[in-house]
Parts: C-alpha cells; structure tokens; sequence
C-alpha cells in the first residue's frame, strides 16, 4: 500500500527502539542544479529519548540507507547554534560542520543562527576501508 512517507522527494521514517516510538527521521531533495540534487535531512527526538545515542545512531543508519538506495554524493543537516547536542550528534554519525549560517530562523521572538552540516558518499566510503 502506498502511504506517501518515502517518495522521490522526501521521505519519514520512524525511530524505534524494541516496540517503543522515540520520534523520526525526515528527508528532503535540494535540486542544485538541472541535472543534480542532494538530500537535506533532519530528526526529531522525545525528550525521553534524547541524551542515549538514540539520535546519532538513527541519524546513521538513514544516512546509509540514502547513500545505498539512492545516487546522491551529498546529504545535509541544519541545525542552530545553541543546539550543542544536535551539533555532537552529527558529528558522531560522520557529519562535517561546514559553517554558520547567520539568521536563517525565526523563533521565540528573534532570528537565529544554524549551522550547516554534510556528509559524502566518499566519507562513508573511507570509514569502511578503515575497517
């Protein structure tokens, strides 16, 4: 049955450990060029959840689930200045920090900083020859 939760564009998954729901992992396409695009990707924990690894396991295994089931080099995540442990996360999962974006979103009455984040195909490649 077709839910629409995995589609060309974009998908969600759940994140669950044994039968409990701990929250999810959604993806995005970011077309780059006519001929080219790469995923945007981004999570989303209960409190109770957060603080175990929860997150950059999942964040993991979605990352080689793109890289093997599609053909992008690149996936991103965002995430914003004062979120250390998103930060921590990424990193541990592989990512790279590529930057600070000044005032890209607006929450509780003022705008914000994030911070840009990718990995690469030949990141993921590297890690496995080490092994």
């Amino acid at each position: 049955m077709e839910t629409g939760l995995i589609t060309e564009e974009a998908g969600h998954l759940l994140v669950v450990r044994d039968d409990e729901r701990l929250g999810f992992v959604a993806w995005r396409k970011v077309v780059s060029s006519r001929t080219t695009h790469y995923w945007n990707m981004g999570i989303a924990l209960l409190p109770e959840a957060r603080g175990k690894g929860v997150g950059t396991e999942a964040q993991r295994q979605l990352v080689r689930y793109l890289f093997a089931h599609t053909l992008v080099m690149r996936i991103e995540a965002d995430t914003q200045t004062d979120n250390i442990a998103e930060q921590r996360a990424l990193e541990k999962a592989g990512f790279t920090r590529e930057g600070v974006r000044r005032s890209v979103v607006f929450r509780d009455g003022r705008w914000r900083d994030g911070v840009k984040y990718s990995i690469l195909r030949d990141d993921i490649d590297a890690d496995a020859s080490r092994d």
